[in-house]
């Protein structure tokens, strides 16, 4: 699904990825994680294109991505931070996402499925941090494509609404999709992760199974395993 070879980025002095090789198999959940500054976001904007890389190359679905765009018509993301036009209702927001994207939605089921019914006439600038996490996974969610990729989508989320999640995580996981999660709540990465993507100053450290990780590290859970790899770690 996406092979990524040789990857380095610079921003000014500072090298953020440095000869990365990925490969991320058709099919399951593939959590991404590291310290803040390990390169993660910058990896996942690569393969986005939002981020030109120095060095390297990305293929998705056995495609180049390089001159590339219609290859993103295939992936659904959910950015860390959702910076919605506040002067537009949620409805309104889901229109023009609908619009620009010209495909079929689901948004019905997931407006029901986390409860945003009343919300749907407010403005996106008079909602809760949590209610906009809510309308960013809708937007994440509503379309049916293969490659999800999806940015600490956890964020804001109250324990009802968490749960929603994790269920529409398995849901998607069973059609075949592939979804790349970023998140620093390794309870939540226990839960619905099959396999983990350990990045350490702009390399892969590690990348296989929970309990190939717990095993590697002698540890009994993923929390004391992130620890450990962090502070002893082996290249992949």
């Amino acid at each position: 699904m996406i092979q990524v070879e040789n990857l380095y980025k610079k921003f000014g002095k500072n090298e953020v990825l440095s000869g990365l090789d990925l490969s991320i198999e058709q099919g399951g959940i593939f959590a991404v994680l590291g310290p803040n500054g390990s390169g993660k976001t910058t990896l996942i904007k690569s393969v986005l294109g939002m981020v030109v890389p120095n060095k390297g190359t990305i293929s998705v679905g056995g495609a180049s991505i390089k001159k590339s765009w219609q290859y993103r018509k295939d992936i659904d993301y959910l950015p860390q931070i959702a910076n919605f036009p506040g002067n537009l209702k949620v409805k309104e927001l889901i229109r023009m996402i609908k619009d620009l994207r010209q495909m079929p939605g689901k948004e019905e089921e997931l407006i029901a499925l986390f409860k945003l019914e009343p919300f749907l006439g407010k403005k996106l600038s008079t909602l809760s941090g949590g209610t906009k996490q809510k309308v960013n996974i809708v937007l994440a969610f509503m379309f049916d494509c293969p490659l999800l990729i999806l940015d600490e989508p956890t964020t804001g989320l109250d324990p009802a609404s968490l749960i929603s999640l994790k269920e529409l995580l398995q849901k998607e996981k069973a059609k075949g999709k592939t979804i790349l999660v970023t998140s620093h709540i390794m309870q939540f990465v226990a839960e619905v992760a099959d396999t983990i993507i350990y990045l350490l100053e702009g390399k892969i450290y590690f990348k296989g199974t929970i309990d190939a990780l717990k095993t590697k590290t002698k540890q009994t859970d993923l929390e004391h395993a992130i620890a450990a790899i962090a502070t002893t770690p082996t290249h992949a």
